[in-house]
C-alpha cells in the first residue's frame, strides 16, 4: 500500500523529474522518484556487500592466502577481470532494458 508523502526538490531535480515524465519513460512524477529510490538502495547494499568483500580481501591476505603474479599471469588476470567487467555490464544493460 503506497502512502502519500510531500517532498521539495531543488529546480534541477524538479526538472529532472518533469523530463523524465514528458519523455514517457515513466507515467509519473512518484514513480521517477521511487525508482530514484530504489537505484539508491541497490547501491547502497552494493557498498555494504563491496566493503565486506573488501574486509575480507585483508583478512586472506593477513592468513598468507594469496597468490603472486609475474608479467606473464597479470595479463592472464587482466584478460580474466576484463571479461568479468564485460559480462557485468551486459547484465546491467539487460536488466535495464526489462525494467
Amino acid at each position: 500500500m503506497a502512502s502519500s508523502m510531500n517532498i521539495s526538490l531543488p529546480s534541477d531535480l524538479e526538472q529532472l523529474v518533469n523530463d523524465k515524465v514528458k519523455s514517457g519513460t515513466y507515467q509519473t512524477a512518484s514513480e521517477v522518484v521511487c525508482e530514484g529510490l530504489r537505484l539508491l538502495k541497490e547501491r547502497d547494499e552494493d557498498l555494504v556487500q563491496l566493503r565486506a568483500d573488501i574486509r575480507a580481501g585483508f583478512e586472506a591476505v593477513e592468513r598468507g592466502e594469496y597468490e603472486d603474479y609475474d608479467e606473464a599471469t597479470i595479463k592472464e588476470l587482466a584478460e580474466r577481470v576484463k571479461t568479468r567487467g564485460q559480462n557485468w555490464l551486459l547484465e546491467e544493460e539487460r536488466k535495464i532494458s526489462t525494467r
